[in-house]
């Protein structure tokens, strides 16, 4: 079951109880999705590439902020999006549309969204021409891909709560779909994740964390 709460910043987010933790932080969903994956991970990785298109992996796709907000940011400047989530237990689509998220975004990225997302989990969809969207509704250590990609969310809940998907051998699974100067971001920055990341030959940076969290990680890899 997942119970909608209001988070700090006014966003809400989903309190997951078989996982027993928040889809998005309690300190603010909107501003974390922001700050760790749109601005410090996608920005960036457009920037650094200087394109207009990109790839996205995410690693737990969840209530779809993180995409949204991406795919918005696609829209508004003209650029191709190829984008991946894989997510284990993928959330109803009435779920999803309780979030409130649609004030956040376009209307025409919102129902873009809304309107293929359970065929996005059976195959790509289309959400408009500068958007392809799939879901793979499949665990991590069960995921493949034939594609790399420019950009990695990882997004799992945290290690307390699913430290299975926080092992080195998952770390060098998800590192594997990466691009040679590609840009891995995530809200958490242990040691063992520094560690895992660096043995992948990617170059840790630690960058102030959003509200709530002193820092994050973004890694590029070198090789």
């Amino acid at each position: 079951m997942n119970i909608l709460t209001k988070t700090a910043d006014g966003s809400n987010t989903l309190f997951n109880e078989t996982v027993g933790e928040h889809y998005h932080s309690s300190n603010g969903a909107l501003q974390e999705s922001k700050h760790v994956f749109l601005e410090a991970g996608f920005k960036f990785a457009i920037d650094k590439k200087d394109t207009k298109e990109i790839s996205v992996l995410e690693v737990g796709f969840g209530t779809g902020l993180n995409f949204i907000l991406s795919f918005a940011h696609c829209e508004e400047n003209n650029i191709k999006l190829n984008y991946t989530g894989i997510e284990a237990f993928p959330l109803a689509e009435e779920v999803i549309k309780q979030t409130g998220y649609d004030e956040y975004v376009p209307e025409n990225v919102w129902q873009g969204f809304i309107a293929k997302y359970e065929n996005a989990l059976i195959r790509k969809q289309a959400l408009s021409s500068q958007c392809e969207l799939a879901i793979a509704n499949t665990t991590l250590p069960n995921f493949k891909s034939s594609t790399k990609f420019d950009v990695i969310y990882f997004d799992a809940f945290s290690v307390q709560h699913q430290p299975e998907m926080w092992t080195d051998e998952m770390i060098a699974h998800t590192c594997s779909f990466l691009k040679v100067g590609g840009v891995f971001v995530s809200y958490s920055i242990t040691g063992n994740l520094k560690r895992a990341v660096k043995s992948c030959g990617l170059k840790v940076e630690k960058l102030p964390g959003a509200a709530g969290k002193r820092e994050m990680l973004r890694a590029i890899k070198q090789s």
